[in-house]
């Protein structure tokens, strides 16, 4: 997918009617022309004012200056009203598909990315693809009727003069994107993609602040963040080249079309070919013409970084996952046969086999970072197999079974700036309170609950920020608990907790395993190991 291709999507799923886009162009055509019709009637007052006519010959153009005159900022604040309620609405469609299509996209697409990164294409990307509309489209379709209009009154008066007011504006507005099209592309992408890395970075450094100090890792935090920010000026500095570059072009041909306009005019106005205030009407009306062009360098410029940033957007979920679910309500068999398992690109784990049967546990260990997560992930669909096979109940599993036959419990699992009750519902809809505190008591959390200020109502902080380590994994084992799946795959949920903590987490397990589900977990905690019925590893021994 190229660039202009995914901007067209992108715009096409905002949602945007042709009419919401005309009535725009119209109304801010209405101020620029109003600038122009003031422009062109002010000249005309003023050389037939030279003439000394009768009072009531004036009256009606200054009639007309008052009218245009009020116009142009009454048609602005329209034409604001109309492009910003078209762009804003159809950035709200926008994002609320782009969440559907990122609900739905691979693992391979979405896992793959940074948090930063995740914030900076909803955010900042989303963001660029409304503002085409207002910055670049409507400014594009504004300069094409202004100047249509400006180089028919001044056709109407000199045709000559027309002609050369027609050609300068396209002088003035083909050229610059010519001459900086190239350019500005690369600025464009370079700055987009910039400012995404100052916003991963930034997050990084403020989000993993703790480990970061734990490790005397502050340093390069504050490292990798300046040399962030240093690459988005860089790029603000090279746009800025072709911006320029485009403003100079602009300027010289908006120049040459004023001089020319007015010495038709002079030269018609002597020889008698048309009269002073038509002489008038054809110098000064350019003056007002060429606002609408002075638009242009920038509009590239946004179309080139919204370009950008659907490209990106498209980028981020362009891989359909699969919707077929398999079926499995019911505990079934879960069978790893010579499976191993890897990202495109990195090393493959060495094959494991195993089996786990209804009402039993499986503990999955091996070194950090010799793919323990990335084995759960193939198990749910997420990821496909580098070689052998893991099936469920017979069948692949996919993550169209998430909720259903299986739920997967990762270590940085997201609390939600909720209430503790939410944060619970989010296993499965309609847990009541009875529900909540069963699943907390099992955990050894329901005293701890009862303490907050509004027991179960009580909003936890964004990302669960307000919590213990603790804390966090007793919420999220609760959760896992209240999830009504056969196949439950758990990732380190031994970490941060203490002696009282895994004695609960064993009674978690105890009670999915009487329930009959199958248990799949992830740990390097030996007293975690030992409640599993059998044990693989990943380090090949």
């Amino acid at each position: 997918m190229t660039p202009r291709s995914a901007l067209r999507e992108a715009i096409r799923d905002t949602g945007i009617t042709w009419w919401g886009y005309a009535r725009s162009v119209l109304a801010g055509s209405a101020a620029l022309g109003s600038a122009v019709g003031l422009a062109a009637v002010a000249a005309w007052l003023i050389g037939r004012a030279a003439q000394l006519p009768s009072p009531a010959d004036l009256a009606l153009a200054a009639v007309a200056v008052r009218f245009f005159g009020i116009g142009r900022g009454l048609f602005r604040y329209v034409e604001r009203l109309l492009s910003h309620d078209t762009a804003l609405r159809g950035v709200v469609t926008l994002r609320e598909r782009t969440y559907e299509r990122l609900a739905g996209a691979s693992a391979r697409s979405v896992l793959s990315l940074r948090r930063g990164d995740i914030v900076a294409r909803a955010g900042a990307d989303l963001d660029a693809v409304g503002d085409v509309v207002v910055r670049s489209l409507i400014p594009f379709g504004v300069a094409v009727t202004i100047s249509a209009v400006a180089a028919g009154i001044v056709l109407w008066q000199l045709p000559i003069a027309g002609a050369a007011l027609a050609l300068a504006l396209i002088l003035a507005g083909v050229v610059p994107a010519v001459l900086t099209a190239r350019q500005a592309r690369i600025a464009a992408d370079a700055g987009v993609a910039a400012a995404a890395e100052v916003s991963a970075a930034a997050l990084s450094a403020i989000e993993s602040s703790a480990e970061h100090r734990v490790w005397d890792e502050d340093g390069a935090a504050l490292d990798a963040l300046r040399r962030a920010n240093r690459a988005s000026e860089g790029a603000a500095d090279a746009a800025a080249r072709p911006a320029s570059l485009a403003a100079a072009s602009q300027t010289l041909f908006s120049g040459l079309g004023l001089i020319a306009c007015l010495a038709l005019a002079v030269t018609a106005a002597r020889n008698g070919d048309i009269s002073g205030p038509a002489a008038a009407i054809v110098a000064l009306t350019p003056l007002a013409a060429f606002e609408a062009v002075g638009a242009i360098p920038a509009a590239i410029m946004q179309y080139y970084r919204s370009s950008a940033a659907a490209l990106r957007l498209a980028q981020m979920s362009d891989e359909p996952e699969a919707t077929t679910a398999s079926g499995i309500i019911t505990p079934a068999t879960l069978e790893l046969t010579d499976l191993s398992v890897g990202w495109p690109g990195a090393k493959p784990t060495p094959p494991v086999t195993g089996e786990v049967t209804p009402g039993s546990a499986l503990a999955l260990v091996g070194r950090s970072g010799v793919g323990k997560t990335t084995l759960l992930l193939t198990i749910t669909g997420a990821l496909p197999a580098v070689a052998g096979g893991v099936t469920y109940g017979g069948k692949r599993l996919t993550p169209a079974d998430a909720g259903a036959a299986f739920a997967l419990t990762l270590e940085d699992a997201h609390l939600f700036g909720t209430t503790v009750l939410e944060n619970l519902r989010v296993a499965r809809a309609g847990i009541t309170d009875d529900d909540a505190w069963e699943a907390l008591e099992r955990v050894g959390l329901a005293e701890w609950v009862r303490a907050l200020p509004a027991g179960l109502d009580t909003e936890l902080g964004t990302g669960g920020h307000t919590v213990s380590g603790g804390e966090r994994r007793r919420l999220l084992m609760a959760r896992a608990l209240l999830a009504d799946v056969p196949l439950q795959l758990l990732d380190e949920p031994g970490e941060h907790l203490d002696t009282a903590g895994i004695a609960a987490f064993g009674a978690a397990v105890e009670a999915m395993r009487a329930q009959g589900r199958t248990v799949v977990i992830v740990t390097h905690d030996d007293e975690v190991m030992a409640m599993a019925d059998a044990v693989v590893t990943l380090d090949g021994e």
